[in-house]
C-alpha cells in the first residue's frame, strides 16, 4: 500500500503516524511545500511576543526524527501542483533541487489546511499574514525594527498577535470591521475583552476596515490615519481547495472540501482531513467551516482508521475555543446568541458572575459565564465564559456536558473537584444548573439585558433590590431602590403591572423574584444583574 499525504503540519501528519502504527508495511510519503512539519503552528504568535524565547521549541518534529521513528519518507519543499485521479498519481514540484516529477498513490490524503484572507485595498502587498514557521520569522524580524503596528481582525489570531505585538513593546492598534472584539462571543460578554485592551493600552477601531495602506501609515474609512510601520492580516481564513477543486473533487460554497463521515471526498481514494474540509455543526446538524487543531487531528487519525479498514465516524464540532488577551482569558463552545437570535431556534439563558476560587481563600477573582439552552429540550446549545482564572476549565466541563448532550439541569448533579484554592462548593457551573432548572419547571423567570427597554415601554418596572448605598452609586435609569431586606414589608409600594428585578449579578434578585411570584406578582430577574446590563448598554454604545 503506497499512501501519499499532502500536508505536514497537524491533520496530514496525525495521519501518517496513526497509519503507521496501523499498518507497519505501508510506505507513506508526506509531501509539505513548506520548510517544516509537525510545527506547532498555535505557539507561533507567542515566538513573535518573545514568550516562546526559542524557535527550536516550535518544531516538534523533522523529517530525519520521523524517518528514525515511523518509516516515513517526509519531504520538505515539495508542492504538489496537480492531481490526476484517473492515473492515481499527482504531479510535485521540488522547489530544493528545482524539478518536477510524477509520485504514484493508492490512497491519497488531503491536508492543505486554510489561507489567510487578504482583501483587495491599496497597499495590501505590504501587510504580512500569520500561518507557518516562516512567516513568523518574516513578522519577528519586522517587529524587531518596527514601533507601531496595526492589526486587521479582532478575532483569535488578531488579538493573539496584538497580545504579543504589545508584549514585544510596539504600540498596537486593532481594527475590527464587525461592532466588537471576538466575534463568536456575544457582545456583552465581549464587552470585558474590549475594555482590558484599551485599559492596556491597545487603541482599538470598532466598525471600521482598512481603506488604504501606505508607506508608514494605513487609513481607516472613517478617515482615521494609524501609524503602521507593521501592518498584519488577521481577518480570517478560508479553506485552501484550490488542488482539490482543479482535480474536480466536491467543494461547498465556502471553498470546504466535501467529505462523509469517514472523511473520504467525493472520489473514495482520497481523504481530506482538518481546515481544509467542511465539518458537521453540533448544534444545527449542518456542514459548516470549523478551522481548529483539535478537530483537525482527530481527523486525521480518523482518515487513517478509514484507509486501514477500521469502522469510524468522523464527529460533530462545537467549535470549542478558548484565548488569552494580555491576562484576560474568553472561551467559547457551541452556538452564540446572535446566532440562535438569527436563526430563530427558541431558547433560554443564563448568566452568572460568580468567584473562580472561594472568596475566602486569597486571590479570588470573578468570572463571567453565559449559558445557552434550548428551550424546548433543556439541551445545551453553546457557552461562553471571561475572566481571570478558572475560565478554561468551566468550558471544557460544559463542552464535555453538550458533546454528551446533558440536559442543562443536569450540570447541578455533577460532581466536580474542590477545593477553596481551585473553587467554590458549588462550582459555577452546578450553579449554571441551578438556574436552568428553576428556568426549566417555571421556579423563575428571567429577562435578557437587551429586552428591557421594549418591556418597560410596555408598562414594566424596573426595581433595583440592592442596598441604598449600591442604588446611589451607580442605577439603572428609571428604577426605583426596594433593598431586598426590606422587600417583604413593603410590597405595598410597589407599582401594578410586570417587575423586571434585580440586583449586581442576580443571586438577591432570584430571592426578590420567589418572594414576588409567591405574592401573585408577575415579576422576572433581570439576568446577570446590573454588570450585564452594564456590559450589554456599553457594548451597544449607550451608556
Amino acid at each position: 500500500m503506497k499512501v501519499v499525504i499532502v500536508g505536514g503540519v497537524a491533520g496530514g501528519m496525525s495521519a501518517a503516524t496513526r497509519l503507521r502504527r496501523l499498518v507497519p508495511d505501508a510506505e507513506i510519503i508526506v509531501l509539505e511545500r513548506g520548510e517544516h512539519v509537525s510545527f506547532a503552528n498555535c505557539g507561533l504568535p507567542y515566538y513573535i511576543g518573545g514568550t516562546i524565547e526559542h524557535r527550536s521549541a516550535l518544531l516538534l518534529q523533522t523529517p530525519e526524527s520521523l524517518r528514525d521513528r515511523f518509516a516515513l519518507d517526509v519531504r520538505v519543499r515539495h508542492e504538489v501542483l496537480a492531481i490526476d485521479r484517473a492515473a492515481q498519481t499527482v504531479e510535485v514540484r521540488d522547489h530544493r533541487a528545482g524539478v518536477d516529477y510524477t509520485q504514484e498513490w493508492d490512497h491519497l490524503v488531503l491536508s492543505t489546511g486554510a489561507a489567510p484572507v487578504v482583501p483587495s485595498v491599496p497597499g495590501v502587498e505590504r501587510a504580512l499574514t500569520l500561518r507557518d514557521v516562516a512567516d513568523a520569522d518574516v513578522i519577528a524580524e519586522a517587529a524587531a525594527r518596527s514601533r507601531t503596528a496595526v492589526v486587521a481582525g479582532a478575532g483569535f489570531i488578531g488579538l493573539e498577535m496584538a497580545e504579543n505585538l504589545h508584549t514585544r513593546g510596539l504600540s498596537v492598534a486593532l481594527v475590527e470591521l464587525s461592532g466588537q472584539v471576538l466575534p463568536p462571543l456575544d457582545p456583552e460578554m465581549a464587552q470585558p475583552v474590549l475594555d482590558h485592551l484599551r485599559a492596556q493600552g491597545v487603541s482599538v477601531h470598532l466598525g471600521s476596515r482598512i481603506q488604504r495602506i501606505d508607506a508608514t501609515t494605513v487609513v481607516l474609512d472613517d478617515g482615521s490615519i494609524l501609524p503602521a510601520d507593521l501592518v498584519i492580516m488577521a481577518i480570517g481564513v478560508r479553506p485552501d481547495s484550490r488542488l482539490a477543486a482543479a482535480a474536480g473533487l466536491s467543494t461547498s460554497p465556502g471553498g470546504g472540501v466535501v467529505v462523509d463521515a469517514s472523511l473520504r471526498t467525493s472520489d473514495p481514494r482520497i481523504h481530506a482531513v482538518g481546515d481544509l474540509v467542511q465539518k458537521t455543526d453540533a448544534v444545527s446538524g449542518k456542514a459548516g467551516l470549523i478551522p481548529l487543531a483539535g478537530p483537525a487531528n482527530r481527523q486525521g487519525r480518523l482518515a487513517a482508521d478509514a484507509i486501514a479498514g477500521r469502522a469510524g465516524h468522523d464527529e460533530s464540532s462545537q467549535g470549542t475555543a478558548v484565548i488569552g488577551v494580555l491576562g484576560l482569558t474568553a472561551a467559547v463552545t457551541g452556538w452564540n446568541e446572535k446566532r440562535l437570535r438569527a436563526a430563530g431556534r427558541p431558547h433560554r439563558i443564563v448568566h452568572i458572575h460568580p468567584l473562580a476560587h472561594a472568596g475566602y481563600y486569597p486571590g479570588a477573582t470573578p468570572l463571567s459565564i453565559k449559558l445557552l439552552i434550548d428551550a424546548r429540550t433543556d439541551q445545551i446549545l453553546g457557552a461562553q465564559a471571561v475572566g481571570t482564572e478558572g475560565v478554561d476549565k468551566r468550558i471544557d466541563v460544559l463542552a464535555t456536558a453538550m458533546a454528551a448532550r446533558m440536559r442543562a439541569s443536569d450540570l447541578l448533579r455533577l460532581e466536580l473537584a474542590y477545593a477553596p484554592q481551585y473553587g467554590t462548593a458549588k462550582d459555577p457551573v452546578n450553579m449554571l444548573g441551578y438556574l436552568a432548572e428553576n428556568l426549566a419547571n417555571g421556579t423563575t423567570a428571567n429577562i435578557q439585558w437587551h429586552e428591557v427597554e421594549a418591556a418597560r415601554a410596555a408598562g414594566a418596572t424596573v426595581v433595583d433590590v440592592r442596598t441604598a448605598a449600591e442604588f446611589a452609586a451607580e442605577a439603572i435609569p428609571g428604577a426605583i431602590n426596594l433593598p431586598l431586606d426590606e422587600l417583604r414589608y413593603r410590597l405595598g409600594e410597589l407599582p401594578p403591572g410586570r417587575l423586571i428585578v434585580h440586583c449586581q449579578v442576580g443571586q438577591r434578585a432570584h430571592s426578590a423574584v420567589c418572594l414576588l411570584r409567591a405574592r401573585g406578582r408577575d415579576a422576572v430577574n433581570l439576568d446577570g444583574g446590573l454588570l450585564t446590563w452594564r456590559a450589554g448598554n456599553l457594548a451597544r454604545g449607550e451608556l
